[in-house]
């Protein structure tokens, strides 16, 4: 599927390195550019409400308002919008491209240069309240259950009849799922029985449910999304009308305006058209569950998390791990820490892109671990790490990831070594830690995700119940039996790192981790203009679930 991406500059066309012509456009703001506010504020609209957005001057200022006025979630109305309109002591208004000029397309990575935010916190640190963080780690034991890692366990032997069980595993369980956490209209069929009897679902009183794998997604010029739909039986082509005047909204609605990815297993519900050769969807249905009640441990210690360390780089940043250190060993809220999850990425590698050779300052692959064993022993003994590799360790690319081998992990004496992705328990708390390199396919393949948003990639991963479903794509992938990346159970704490961001936010139940990264901004990001955001140590509480964020840069 071809996607046209947007890149902000202050020219009028331009050109990536890569050879990705880049097209700018002096337009009005696009409605690809304001339902992502919608989306991150829980906020719906019917196509009244739309349409006056997209005559506002500055809409996304309104979303701003919105919340700011505890408007949401649910509807925004267009009483909402005029009081929001006419409310002149709200915040200022919200510039959507850095020169104050509207495109069309959507960002990626804006190459004008972030502004630092500076942080209220006193004494430069957040404040937290001990109530929160009620437990010191050396007041309890390690308690770590893995409930899933391929270390030990990949048989595969990269065979066609690995493929296709990797799919139809991938496609039972998610099935399944689907089934149990859907509202389906009736139980679904196979699709070569659909196709058999089509005439029986040709009218709207007798909807028709199936449940396949997605193929070959695009949408039309009208806005329309066509697809097909694929089980083991056989294959219907789809087409998902854009109704955004009539009010369309939930995952139909999601789905219209961010896309699907190919692999992604859905169900559909709708009807035949006369002729038989298109089935028009009602409605879609994702494996999504809402976790209601989130795991509390007994013992209240924390666990904190950090991604793409990058030892080995000239741009790691060694004052940075020097300064948290140091605050790990006099700060009290360190104190609470029991566990450090690392995701991946903690040395930079060794030929992992051209040139890399001319920004390494440490240009052998087991020194590079063996300074970042170094570093870690500066960490107090009451931290437990735990460490799994990413797409720049020296393990397999292809996901699911093993551990890291012993001659690599004889340096370390406190670590706990897993595979990529990991599903584990502390303290009976469910966490899923995973790299994230599948974030790239999400941000090539979905409208709506970008890398200055990565959390909304991991809403959509939850969305699907799968880490990567693109076979083909940016992410290799190790055709297992068991499709190890299918997310068979909702975790309470959910980690990504790869792209360099950082956020902390709840969805649907789940605490979504973005880690942050210990690299200052490189080369390739400083030519896609993208400004990371590092040295910022996230700690969560496995008995209160408040979670906090510590700066160091």
């Amino acid at each position: 599927m071809s996607i046209g991406l947007r890149i902000e500059s202050n020219e009028s066309t331009g050109f990536l390195n890569d050879g990705l012509h880049c097209s700018f456009t002096m337009a009005g703001i696009t409605w690809g550019q304001i339902f992502p506010h919608l989306v991150s504020n829980r906020l719906l609209v019917n196509g009244e409400v739309k349409e006056k957005l997209l005559t506002m001057p500055d809409p996304i200022a309104i979303i701003v308002r919105a919340k700011q006025n505890n408007i949401g979630p649910g509807m925004l109305t267009l009483e909402d919008l005029d009081a929001l309109e006419n409310d002149s002591t709200s915040s200022p208004k919200v510039e959507t491209v850095a020169n104050g000029s509207s495109q069309i397309g959507r960002t990626i990575a804006p190459i004008s240069d972030n502004e630092p935010i500076a942080p209220l916190y006193r004494n430069n640190l957040p404040d937290w309240q001990r109530e929160d963080f009620p437990l010191d780690a050396v007041e309890c034991s390690l308690d770590m259950q893995v409930h899933y890692d391929i270390t030990g366990n990949s048989i595969t032997e990269g065979k066609m009849a690995d493929i296709s069980n990797a799919f139809n595993d991938r496609l039972q369980i998610l099935g399944k799922l689907i089934v149990a956490n859907s509202k389906l209209p009736r139980k679904p069929m196979e699709i070569a029985r659909l196709n058999a009897e089509k005439s029986r679902f040709q009218a709207r009183d007798n909807l028709a449910v199936a449940i396949g794998m997605v193929n070959e997604p695009r949408h039309s010029k009208n806005g329309h999304l066509m697809f097909s739909l694929e089980d083991a039986s056989g294959e219907m082509k789809c087409i998902l009308m854009d109704k955004r005047n009539e009010g369309q909204s939930g995952e139909s609605r999601i789905s219209i305006e961010a896309g699907l990815m190919p692999d992604d297993v859905i169900g559909v519900s709708g009807t035949f058209s006369q002729t038989g050769d298109m089935f028009y969807i009602d409605d879609l249905h994702f494996p999504l569950q809402h976790r209601h009640d989130k795991t509390h441990a007994e013992q209240g210690v924390s666990v904190a998390f950090l991604s793409d360390i990058h030892v080995g780089s000239k741009t790691f940043l060694l004052a940075q791990w020097h300064k948290m250190i140091k605050w790990f060993n006099e700060d009290p809220l360190a104190k609470t820490i029991k566990y450090l999850v690392l995701s991946g990425d903690c040395v930079d590698g060794v030929g992992i892109y051209p040139g890399q050779e001319n920004e390494l300052a440490i240009k052998d692959l087991f020194e590079q671990y063996s300074e970042f064993a170094r570093l870690l022993e500066l960490l107090p003994d009451w931290v437990e790490c735990i460490m799994l590799p990413g797409n720049h360790d020296a393990v397999r690319p292809a996901e699911p990831q093993p551990t890291l081998e012993p001659e690599i992990q004889q340096d370390y004496n406190s670590t706990i070594f897993v595979g990529n992705p990991c599903d584990f328990s502390l303290h009976g708390v469910k966490l899923l830690s995973y790299h994230g390199k599948s974030i790239d396919d999400f941000v090539a393949g979905l409208r709506t995700v970008t890398y200055e948003d990565p959390v909304e990639a991991m809403r959509m991963m939850l969305r699907r119940r799968h880490l990567a479903p693109q076979w083909g794509g940016k992410t290799p992938l190790s055709p297992e039996p068991e499709d190890g990346l299918v997310i068979r159970e909702v975790p309470d704490i959910f980690v990504t790192g790869h792209v360099h961001g950082h956020a902390a936010i709840d969805f649907k139940g789940t605490t979504l981790v973005c880690s942050s990264t210990w690299q200052d901004q490189t080369s390739y990001q400083r030519m896609l203009g993208f400004q990371p955001k590092p040295c910022m140590l996230t700690i969560v509480n496995l008995g209160t679930h408040k979670n906090i964020s510590i700066p160091f840069a």
